[in-house]
């Protein structure tokens, strides 16, 4: 199967020598200088010459040539193999010394006093180069470490994970990837606080570690966390399907001991789910979301030994592979397209319109976004979904906005999993590029769950979108995460309202008085606010005496073709 060390720290390093020159082109390199250094003697000592062109040419001449290659074959060695190329480099120049220091010195030859000279100064470059590279690299390498390394726990995290699932699928390996949630942590952190959450992380870790480090499972483990309470094994080098749930259950017996911290014991359980490549599916992009899929089966259901192996009947059967089978249909044959609802302020006058996607299947029936949407998330096509949608509200918003002149704002839902991806600004920017758009008619729409995963990279996300000019609108406001510490520094510009808060209006004042007390939230920290899915005259009254700026919604308004949406804005202005 290839791989037999167990050690995680090695197996990281290996990925990152993947990812440098081949041996072969040592080899090579070292094959072409010798015959370089070989061309160099026998023309320089072969008398008489070539016609070139007409032109008599000594043979002689052709040292120089054939010593600047040399060279060459020495500054790739240094650049390319690091140290064992510096070393081998320096070797080759300094015993060609003695034989110059003869000739030269002894025995009076000057011709040879170039080449003395050069070679002094090629060690002296190949030097500079080795000791500069060498500081650089170390930059580079503490910078992966920091990459593909979990802070808290010293784990590999899922991009290290990731690596590797890629350099096994490359090299045809049989593989099981193994998703891991811990049980009842959250109350750890609620009860002990998240400092001792940490160290209970980290005993988890290092003990898992060790496990693997150690081969006693008698197959390849390489742990990861991925986030919160969330861990990874990737599996490799085993017999039979029966040594992975070996293996798996290797980890749950280590991790069920006891666990003191600060003189307290703590029992941890866990659920596990795996899935196995290539058996249970071809499709390597599926891996993550197939093991979660088994992962969240054993959580459900609570029963058997907390480990579940993935079957395609956790994917909601045969009506989620039948949509998951239409979707990518309709993403292939450009049948993903879009309608668009109208918001209005409180005077019923145009603001702009939010983009909503649609799909048809090969028969043209309509398939609507509750089906479509959730085997999006779970299959990885969101991304996709998002990009189409994205391109074609920017090209609408473009031609109506020159056809009318109206200064709209469109509005368009981005993923929290696309927006998190690092190729979504290079995905947003071509778009933008390829179309002559006002950054601030574009407004982003994220929900709050953004924050839940990580904050840091959430907000520093958003501020790369806000650097494009494009405006931001948090979405579904209420329904999430909602820390007003989050939301304080939260460089937004737009508060969508849920529409679960505007249909209780009409049953209590309290229900009234959330509302009115989110507006106001919104106001003081300088925010516009959009309430969405109003759909009475009462309701707009309400919503109008109680400040809200905005209103989205079945009343004045329903989703519209993009024909439709164009004739509003020009009835409008």
């Amino acid at each position: 199967m290839g791989r037999k060390s167990n050690n995680i720290d090695k197996t990281l390093k290996n990925l990152s020598l993947n990812k440098e020159a081949p041996k072969s082109a040592f080899i090579l390199l070292l094959l072409l200088f010798g015959i370089a250094h070989f061309l160099v003697l026998k023309s320089s000592t072969t008398p008489g010459a070539i016609f070139i062109f007409g032109m008599p040419v000594a043979y002689s001449a052709f040292a120089g040539v054939f010593s600047t290659l040399s060279n060459v074959c020495i500054l790739c060695l240094v650049m390319l193999f690091r140290k064992p190329g510096y070393i081998i480099s320096l070797f080759l120049l300094l015993v060609q010394f003695p034989m110059m220091i003869v000739n030269v010195f002894v025995r009076g030859n000057m011709a040879s006093l170039p080449g003395f000279f050069s070679t002094i100064m090629i060690i002296g470059v190949i030097s500079i180069i080795y000791f500069s590279n060498r500081k650089i690299l170390n930059y580079q390498q503490r910078i992966r470490e920091q990459a593909v390394t979990d802070r808290i726990t010293g784990l590999p995290n899922r991009f290290a994970c990731g690596e590797l699932v890629s350099d096994l699928h490359r090299h045809n390996e049989d593989f099981a990837i193994v998703s891991i949630d811990l049980n009842n942590f959250k109350s750890i952190n609620d009860t002990m606080g998240h400092d001792t959450g940490d160290l209970v992380l980290t005993e988890v870790a290092k003990r898992w570690r060790n496990l693997a480090d150690s081969g006693n499972t008698g197959t390849t483990d390489f742990v990861a966390r991925n986030s919160g309470d969330e861990f990874m094994i990737v599996i490799s080098n085993y017999g039979s399907a029966s040594d992975i749930e070996k293996t798996i259950n290797a980890y749950k017996t280590e991790l069920e001991k006891k666990i003191t911290i600060d003189d307290c014991d703590y029992y941890l359980t866990a659920c596990f789910g795996y899935i196995i490549y290539p058996d249970d599916t071809d499709n390597v992009d599926n891996l993550y979301i197939y093991a979660d899929a088994a992962l969240h089966e054993v959580k459900e259901t609570g029963s058997g030994s907390r480990i579940l192996r993935f079957t395609p009947g956790l994917l909601n059967n045969e009506k989620f592979l039948d949509i998951e089978r239409k979707l990518r249909s309709a993403i292939s044959g450009n049948k993903i397209f879009f309608h668009l609802q109208p918001q209005f302020d409180m005077d019923h006058n145009l603001r702009g319109f939010e983009a909503l996607a649609r799909m048809t299947d090969d028969d043209g029936a309509f398939i609507s976004p509750a089906d479509f949407i959730p085997v999006a998330e779970k299959t990885g096509l969101v991304d996709r979904i998002d990009l189409r949608i994205f391109e074609l509200a920017v090209d609408f918003i473009e031609k109506v906005t020159k056809e009318t002149g109206s200064d709209i704002t469109m509005s368009i839902n981005i993923s929290v999993r696309h927006l998190m991806k690092n190729t979504f600004m290079e995905d947003i920017r071509k778009i933008l590029e390829t179309h002559d758009v006002s950054p601030e008619r574009i407004e982003i729409e994220i929900t709050e769950s953004i924050m839940i995963d990580s904050a840091e990279k959430a907000l520093q996300r958003i501020d790369e979108i806000k650097a494009l000019g494009l405006r931001v609108a948090i979405d579904d406001f209420g329904t999430g995460y909602s820390s007003l510490s989050y939301l304080n520094s939260f460089p937004s510009d737009i508060l969508k309202i849920d529409k679960s808060f505007i249909d209780r209006m009409s049953l209590s004042s309290s229900s009234r008085q959330y509302v009115a007390m989110i507006i106001s939230l919104g106001h003081i920290l300088d925010l516009k606010v959009i309430s969405e899915g109003v759909e009475s005259t009462e309701q707009v009254e309400v919503l109008k005496k109680i400040g809200c700026d905005f209103v989205q919604g079945y009343v004045w308004g329903r989703p519209m073709p993009p024909e439709e949406a164009g004739k509003l804005v020009s009835s409008d202005n």
